[in-house]
């Protein structure tokens, strides 16, 4: 069996690479990328603690948190199309998408 602890190490290497993403990238495509990586850690860690525990908490964290994610893509991914057609753009920098005004 693997140890708890390759799992911890795992998502945190995962979130750690998802936080630098989320606050080095201007496109807003892989913004929204790094934060499913992050999600997707945090599922990682909510799994490895419900097989740790004999839990089944873990697995029913892990379904709640990737219907947000999935709901989180969904919107973002219409606002980023809806801001792509009025600016040509998806980037997150001054000339770009910061702010969401007509």
């Amino acid at each position: 069996m693997i140890p708890l602890e390759y799992f911890l190490i795992l998502g945190a290497i995962l979130f750690a690479i998802g936080a630098y993403g989320v606050a080095t990238k201007s496109n807003a495509i892989i913004v929204l990328m790094c934060i499913e990586l992050m999600l997707n850690a945090a599922n990682i860690n909510f799994v490895a603690f419900g097989a740790y525990h004999p839990d089944i908490m873990g697995q029913v964290f892990v379904i709640m948190t990737i219907t947000v994610a999935a709901a989180e893509v969904a919107v973002g991914i219409a606002i980023l199309l809806n801001a792509y057609k009025m600016r040509k753009t998806t980037e997150l920098d001054e000339d770009g998408l910061t702010s969401m005004r007509w």
